[in-house]
């Protein structure tokens, strides 16, 4: 059993790879945009970066998600920005089965990419908010680390290959 948390900024295609990893492997899919509540939303939709106050909920909704599936023995992949080290240690912290997956993009591109796509709550406006609040993952976090700028099936068969 595996669970993937997809992370990275907005608009770095933390769904579209996820959906693909999960549909290749047969797994769960959670996206953790879903989940945030309808306060968290519309803060965004507003313009407005959430707090680490604002997400804590949101984290440990996310976290249960993952423990759902860890207790019924399936794997799943489920997405979530988790910019910062505590609050990836919310999402994963002592579970060795959780694997962190990080997109990792040039700014310009996930602009154009969010600039491009329609229906989606977050505003390319809080791109800069997202870059100023990521930490990158470290070693110690064994995270798998892809680049964005390849097509998402290569991106999906690059993360395949790595927990193969």
């Amino acid at each position: 059993m595996t669970v993937l948390v997809v992370m990275g900024v907005a608009g770095c295609g933390k769904t579209t790879l996820g959906q693909a990893v999960a549909a290749r492997m047969g797994w769960e899919f959670g996206e953790g945009d879903a989940l945030h509540p309808p306060a968290n939303v519309a803060k965004m939709a507003g313009g407005t970066p959430l707090t680490d106050e604002d997400r804590w909920p949101w984290l440990r909704s996310i976290a249960a998600v993952i423990d759902g599936w860890r207790a019924a023995g399936k794997s799943g992949v489920v997405t979530c920005s988790a910019l910062k080290p505590e609050y990836r240690d919310i999402l994963i912290g002592d579970r060795a089965d959780v694997r962190l997956v990080y997109l990792r993009g040039d700014k310009a591109l996930i602009a154009g990419r969010m600039a491009a796509r329609k229906g989606h709550f977050m505003p390319a406006t809080l791109l800069d908010s997202q870059f100023a609040t990521l930490r990158e993952p470290t070693a110690d976090e064994r995270p798998i680390v892809v680049d964005i700028g390849p097509a998402p099936d290569a991106i999906a068969e690059t993360v395949l290959a790595a927990i193969a």
